[in-house]
């Protein structure tokens, strides 16, 4: 069975006033490191899937990573102009998240921008420390749907020249507090808010039913009455001097995740393959024993006159890996099996299809 991500409307432009965090992130160049599963505050909406919540590992995009150099290489895979750090609670492990900041910066240079998401109003004096890293844009999840335990937070991350937003889920239950949040906002160090369509995943499916949220339809995990509660509250903030942007559920899968698969598939494809209309990574295949494969491919490079490098045998999967052409040619002419495989273009380089092109298996 072939999995593929519906593919969303075409990028939209910036908004006048879009943090940059949320321009780059929606042409899916900004790496996603999750640098701890780390969160004491339970909060019943939360997505995060059971293999990462409370988990220590880090992660860049898919990828589990057990060093900065593991960060770094995922980042250059994808050619990221940016990175957002996530969690759990970044600051939960307020060390390794500076640690973050430093090697993708060294790594990366200044113009590679780094968001922060938290829940927490830390310590005021450690702001500087994130500035003087160069943190360029902080996030805040506030906890009691007010900026009161924040403010000297907030205020103290501005000074030290980080970009500061609130970004919460849009939940439909809680219309009267998102409102009176634009006022508490206005009076506040705060450039934007950002205000994402609430979703109905396996991590949160169950707490969602007890406060009695549907799914709104379609293809989508958005909770029914979330986005029309986002857009109302969009269009009474025109006044206010901080920027609004509502996120959907499904930009965030089919447009965001999309762009940033297409993007690590540009970067990565090896010469044998090629990148589907559903920005997966298409190539041929044909299984052969690690004890045939050297004799195999050599016999095919002389018969085909394949260069170096558009061949390969992966020793994991046990097949010969070539360009799906050449496969659909050898299909009608070989007594063995002939493959066309489909995968994403991730690090673990997870298989999603494989069609058999002839007959035999």
């Amino acid at each position: 069975m072939v999995t593929s991500l519906p593919m969303a409307s075409e990028i939209p432009p910036a908004e006048a006033g879009e943090a940059e965090g949320c321009v780059q992130c929606q042409i899916g160049s900004k790496l996603v490191l999750f640098v701890t599963g780390k969160c004491h505050w339970g909060c019943d909406y939360c997505p995060l899937s059971e293999n990462r919540r409370e988990s220590p590992d880090m992660f860049a995009n898919e990828r589990r990573c057990s060093s900065w150099e593991d960060v770094i290489e995922e980042g250059k895979a994808m050619r990221a102009t940016g990175t957002g750090i996530t969690g759990g609670d970044p600051m939960l492990d307020m060390e390794k998240s500076l640690e973050a900041v430093k090697q993708l910066k060294a790594a990366f240079g200044k113009e590679h921008h780094i968001h922060l998401y938290t829940s927490i109003p830390f310590a005021a004096d450690r702001a500087a420390d994130f500035g003087a890293a160069g943190l360029d844009e902080i996030r805040f999840h506030l906890l009691d749907g007010t900026t009161t335990k924040y403010r000297e937070t907030m205020q103290a991350c501005s000074d030290a020249g980080i970009f500061v937003g609130v970004e919460l889920p849009c939940e439909p239950d809680q219309e009267e507090r998102l409102f009176k949040l634009l006022d508490d906002l206005e009076q506040a160090p705060v450039h934007f808010l950002n205000l994402n369509e609430l979703e109905i995943t396996v991590g949160n499916q169950e707490n969602m039913d007890v406060r009695g949220f549907n799914l709104s339809g379609g293809i989508t995990a958005a909770a029914e009455g979330s986005a029309e509660l986002a857009i109302r509250i969009k269009e009474a903030s025109k006044d206010y001097n901080f920027h609004v942007k509502f996120c959907t559920s499904h930009y965030k899968d089919a447009g965001q995740l999309r762009n940033r698969f297409r993007r690590r598939g540009e970067a990565t494809l090896r010469a044998y393959e090629v990148l589907s209309d559903d920005d997966t990574i298409l190539f041929g295949a044909i299984p052969t024993s690690l004890e045939d494969a050297s004799d195999d491919i050599e016999e095919l490079q002389q018969e085909l006159d394949i260069a170096d490098g558009w061949i390969r045998y992966d020793a994991k999967s046990q097949r010969i890996e070539l360009p799906l052409s050449l496969a659909e040619e050898l299909s009608e002419v070989l007594s063995v099996p002939v493959l066309m495989v489909e995968v994403h273009p991730t690090h673990e380089r997870l298989e999603v299809g494989v069609v058999y092109l002839n007959e035999i298996r």
